[in-house]
């Protein structure tokens, strides 16, 4: 079964290569990151063969792409490992994706970039609700 998902390039890892009893082998790794519901999510790819490493390239961090993967899993001295292996990386429409908005101007008067941010004081323990419990533990 292929999938698809569109996100955000975070981070490329170095390209692995080796020499196994089918010969030379490349392969490298990339970190996407996506909207799952309210939070950013991150999923690791890769690429296998020389091809394919060469293609990614092109692509930089930070660059808006979709990837068509499989997703594979193996099991090795009673674990068990997966991978999502990318077969095709497209750049996405150059339009923000849901949870990645535009850019958008600074409001005047606002903080310059970098400034800390300004944070709301904590209210007084006199202020705060009383729960009539004595015991102050979460749980």
């Amino acid at each position: 079964m292929a999938l698809e998902l569109e996100g955000r390039i975070i981070r490329k890892l170095n390209v692995q290569t080796g020499v196994s009893a089918r010969g030379n082998w490349s392969k490298q790794e990339f970190i996407v990151e996506y909207q799952e519901g309210s939070f950013p999510t991150q999923a690791c790819f890769n690429v296998w063969g020389e091809d394919k490493v060469k293609d990614m390239e092109r692509f930089q961090i930070g660059d808006q792409v979709k990837v068509s993967f499989n997703i594979n899993s193996r099991e090795y001295n009673g674990r068990w490992y997966t991978d999502l292996r990318a077969w095709r990386i497209e750049a996405s429409s150059g339009q923000a994706q849901a949870g990645y908005p535009a850019q958008q101007p600074p409001v005047q008067g606002a903080a310059p970039a970098g400034a800390p941010a300004q944070q709301a004081p904590m209210p007084p323990a006199a202020d705060m609700p009383d729960t009539g419990d004595d015991d102050d533990l979460p749980f």
